[in-house]
């Protein structure tokens, strides 16, 4: 039975998709999952918003090329810059099946996106993504006149495993001396692969879109080992030392089992001295940031992340001066 907490669009889709009766994703083989997620998601991702030019390009990394997306909107100016990595647990997802928030939040902040289409697992395993979105960040601060970007308002954000990225791609910046981060941008990130005991995982284990077996398989196709869910790079959580991080946006959805982890993530950085504004998003489900198509708060959560990332880098707390 369905919780009474449901956003009402929310509830519909989910019976809709129940009704369906498709194969979990978990059941097929990565290829095939990949496929499967992206059809499905298609009638209900939303319309996409204008912007004054996309660019596919493929850049430099320290295992081969990185594919790379860049949304540039109106008007030409030295402007903010927000390096995306999308959601899909570290094993689906690409530049298209976020294509609609990208450029939404393009538009609606006048920043540059920069949409990163990191390496997948089971193929390639952690740290792969981590190495390709850091790559991926340090070249967008190496190219920031190019891509009419202010390298002092470069931000960092995803979606899930994206959030998570983004997260560990802030860290590794702070240790590494890499680009100077803005802001980091997280929606319902994954903040903690070590343990899937938190109350919203017990709570919302099966039937609300990510399950508990869906995120047991992404965590097993990712990590080489128990070990690797235990470094600070798989598991921001359990990072020793948060401080001197950029301010953080987290927004996260009351029926999500990710839901506690990145609410835990928004009370150590603020612990830690971090600037932080967190959202919960009430009657929520993963990934309703997707849904834009049939779930009207996912435009809400776009331009809230829009507002933060337009204000980045304009004072010394860019989440102070935005009201989320």
């Amino acid at each position: 039975m369905l919780s009474e907490k449901l956003d009402l669009n929310v509830r519909l889709l989910l019976q809709a998709i129940q009704g369906e009766g498709n194969p979990p994703l978990e059941s097929l083989p990565p290829v095939e999952a990949r496929k499967a997620a992206a059809e499905s998601m298609q009638p209900v991702r939303g319309t996409p918003e204008t912007v004054r030019s996309v660019e596919d390009l493929r850049i430099p990394g320290p295992l081969g090329e990185i594919p790379i997306r860049v949304y540039t909107p109106e008007p030409d100016a030295p402007r903010a810059g927000l390096v995306y990595f999308h959601g899909g647990g570290w094993v689906i997802g690409d530049l298209d099946t976020h294509d609609v928030p990208c450029r939404a939040i393009a538009r609606r902040s006048g920043a540059v996106v920069v949409s990163v289409d990191y390496r997948l697992a089971p193929e390639h395993k952690f740290p792969a993504a981590v190495t390709d979105c850091y790559a991926a960040t340090v070249w967008v601060s190496e190219n920031a006149a190019r891509l009419g970007i202010d390298p002092q308002r470069i931000c960092v954000g995803g979606d899930s495993a994206g959030g998570n990225l983004a997260a560990v791609v802030a860290l590794k910046s702070r240790d590494e001396k890499g680009p100077a981060i803005a802001l980091q941008a997280m929606v319902y990130p994954v903040t903690d692969l070590s343990s899937f005991d938190t109350d919203s995982y017990q709570e919302f284990a099966q039937g609300y879109q990510l399950t508990r077996t869906m995120m047991d398989w992404f965590r097993d196709l990712y990590l080489g080992s128990a070990e690797d869910g235990r470094s600070a790079h798989a598991s921001p959580l359990l990072a020793r030392d948060l401080r001197g991080l950029p301010p953080a946006v987290i927004l996260t959805a009351e029926c999500d089992p990710l839901r506690d982890e990145g609410e835990a993530y928004a009370k150590r950085l603020k612990d830690a001295g971090v600037p932080v504004a967190s959202t919960r998003h009430a009657g929520m489900i993963h990934p309703f940031f997707s849904l834009a198509g049939a779930v009207p708060q996912a435009l809400e959560a776009y331009q809230q992340i829009a507002d933060v990332v337009r204000a980045a880098g304009r004072q010394s707390s860019s989440v102070g001066a935005v009201s989320i």
